[in-house]
């Protein structure tokens, strides 16, 4: 069974404005690493204050992940996507004229949660517009984003930066988004406001039970979501993704500065390099999911072991980044961890949109993003307070390696099966996939 034409120019358009959303959202977050050391000159603040500056977006983006994973579920990805993208916008554009350190402090809690859709709508928009068979490239494509953005934000925002100050910076980057914003809400449209021939429902329904006539998600069904194992085994895993994720894109630019004597200048294009092999890593996270589970492997184990290798494998390099003495091996070190910490973030994502029927699966997408930036939110924090008393990233690294180790346990150990929802009118479960083979 073949997409149509309708359903390729939907799913092409969904995945361009996801993608460059993505990158424009990442752009919008790295902006203050990237004049990390220019602000706190300019501030007068210490590598401590910096950190709680840094975490000031994570902390609002996590606690922001519950509500907007209900609200995507019930009013969609084209107005909540939409929205976020033009509330965290004006955030990045006021950044430029913030005064003190906490004006700077409001305008990131801003961005953090006008940013909080994105990656949630993303995994609905996926889930809604691809079929299960098909869903692990698409989200390897707009997931990596997250890698793309960083890729070209210390290049561009260095320019930027050192021709226009960081100031105008930031205001240059929230107008860029405010334009995206709207082009995304002319251009794209929920499922449920579309018409569908049966056959493109049945194309995008194929390999599914129990969701094309799905009733919106209801207070009981979420907070059933919070009983099931693999619901924290999620959790509890992205927390080691994203405290590393977290780490590099707060701390790496200044790490390179300070720890490995970069100037500005070579400092913003040397930092390109980790993100671009981290891009590899999150592109082929979707292949190869789409692979193992086209080889007969059930969903939820195609989707959990790439996520495993990946945090093994970027905790397992880490540790000698930390520790060389030499600056460009550090890189080459920091490069693999990049490629295997974004093969297991796109992996996460992958999960999202199979392991729960699609009318759950923002909120599923949120609850994961909560646990993420949860964890988030400490890594520039505890990386702050350890440079400012050991004067050296050593340890801050290898913390980061021990965290992504236990939650490799976590995926291993408490995601073995998909989520199932109770339809509250009738009492039936609503599985996410059809037969028991798609259970580990």
């Amino acid at each position: 069974m073949q997409a149509s034409k309708k359903l390729r120019r939907i799913q092409r358009i969904s995945i361009l404005f996801l993608t460059l959303a993505g990158c424009i959202n990442y752009l919008d977050r790295s902006a203050l690493s990237v004049a990390n050391s220019m602000i706190r000159g300019e501030m007068g603040l210490t590598a401590s204050q910096m950190g709680l500056l840094l975490s000031a977006f994570s902390l609002a983006y996590a606690f922001c992940q519950l509500p907007v994973g209900v609200l995507l579920d019930r009013l969609g990805a084209r107005l909540m996507l939409g929205a976020g993208m033009l509330a965290w916008s004006i955030a990045q554009l006021c950044a430029g004229f913030v005064g003190n350190i906490q004006q700077f402090f409001v305008a990131r809690v801003c961005l953090g949660i006008g940013e909080a859709p994105q990656f949630p709508a993303g995994a609905k928009v996926i889930g809604e517009w691809f079929a299960v068979r098909d869903r692990g490239t698409p989200t390897g494509i707009f997931v990596a984003s997250s890698t793309i953005g960083p890729a070209l934000a210390p290049p561009i925002l260095t320019g930027l930066m050192l021709a226009l100050g960081w100031r105008n910076m930031f205001i240059a980057t929230g107008v860029l988004g405010v334009l995206v914003a709207l082009g995304w809400y002319v251009a794209y449209r929920n499922r449920n406001d579309v018409q569908l021939t049966r056959e493109e429902d049945a194309y995008l329904d194929q390999d599914s039970a129990g969701q094309a006539n799905a009733k919106p998600l209801s207070g009981v069904q979420w907070r059933n979501l919070f009983s099931q194992r693999t619901t924290w085994g999620m959790l509890f895993g992205f927390m080691g993704v994203i405290y590393m994720v977290w780490l590099y894109l707060t701390w790496l630019p200044a790490y390179l500065e300070h720890e490995r004597g970069m100037s500005v200048a070579r400092t913003g294009w040397v930092v390109s390099i980790p993100y671009f092999v981290g891009t590899i890593g999150m592109l082929g996270s979707g292949y190869i999911a789409d692979k193992l589970y086209r080889r007969g492997m059930a969903p939820i184990t195609s989707r959990k072991w790439p996520i495993i290798v990946g945090l093994v494998g970027a905790a397992v390099f880490t540790v000698p980044a930390a520790l060389t003495p030499s600056a460009w091996l550090a890189i080459v070190y920091i490069s693999l961890a990049m490629f295997f910490i974004n093969l297991a973030s796109g992996g996460a994502w992958s999960l999202v949109s199979i392991a729960a029927p699609r009318h759950v699966v923002a909120s599923l997408g949120g609850i994961q993003n909560f646990g993420g930036f949860l964890a988030g939110s400490a890594a520039p924090v505890i990386t702050g307070v350890v440079v400012d008393r050991t004067h050296s990233f050593v340890n801050a690294l290898i913390v980061s390696a021990v965290v992504a180790l236990f939650s490799a346990f976590a995926y291993l150990l408490m995601v073995r099966r998909p989520i199932v929802v109770e339809e509250s009118s009738q009492g039936l479960p609503s599985a996410t996939l059809a037969s028991a083979h798609h259970a580990e």
